[in-house]
């Protein structure tokens, strides 16, 4: 299953989660999370696949962050649309985002299903993720209109209920970690992620 860790900030921690075993780095360019990234960092000796975080942002500002950080995926965390998103296409992969409410309607993912590579579902907040919190898990069992990421309150005792709807569902394909593996906003415990990451692939 992929792992991406999100939410990345500091140069040394950066180059600690690229020497263990996950899959994608996600890195946040919306200047109102505790995680914004605001230095320009050499990422050529990154080697995971590095994902750039977006909400509602210009199509010029994705572009130039795609080349200076050399990204290999745009995550849409806002309201952007599918003509938006298919456009991006030309120019790097694209997971979609959706914020899972109570009242969140899966229909309303058909729109993107042809103009994004991956979708990540997330719990709602204000501050576009980051939150620690899960929505219900089990409004994932029949989804199958698009592999996609699950992310949202993910620790350490999430392992038997991610595993329970992947033997459920084949379009999940990988988890996004993020508040409850962090020592502060940006700064990930290396150790907790790899225990992590051991309880996932036992």
């Amino acid at each position: 299953m992929i792992v991406k860790v999100c939410g990345l900030k500091e140069m040394n921690n950066i180059n600690q989660l690229n020497e263990i075993d996950i899959d994608l780095m996600g890195f946040i360019f919306y200047n109102k999370s505790s995680r914004f990234i605001d230095l320009e960092i050499n990422t050529s000796h990154i080697k995971k696949k590095k994902v750039g975080v977006f909400v509602n942002e210009s199509l010029e500002n994705i572009k130039k962050k795609i080349k200076n950080y050399n990204l290999n995926y745009v995550q849409l965390h806002g309201d952007e649309t599918p003509k938006f998103s298919e456009k991006l296409m030309n120019y790097c992969k694209v997971i979609k985002a959706f914020r899972i409410s109570e009242n969140f309607d899966f229909d309303s993912t058909n729109q993107y299903t042809d103009c994004c590579d991956l979708f990540l579902f997330d719990t709602f907040s204000k501050n576009f993720g980051g939150s620690g919190k899960k929505f219900d898990w089990k409004r994932l069992k029949g989804f199958n209109k698009k592999k996609f990421l699950l992310s949202g309150g993910i620790d350490l005792n999430s392992v038997d209920e991610i595993n329970n709807i992947k033997n459920e569902n084949d379009f999940l394909l990988g988890i996004d970690i993020n508040s409850r593996f962090e020592i502060s906003p940006g700064l990930k415990d290396i150790k907790k992620v790899n225990m992590f990451l051991k309880k996932l692939n036992k």
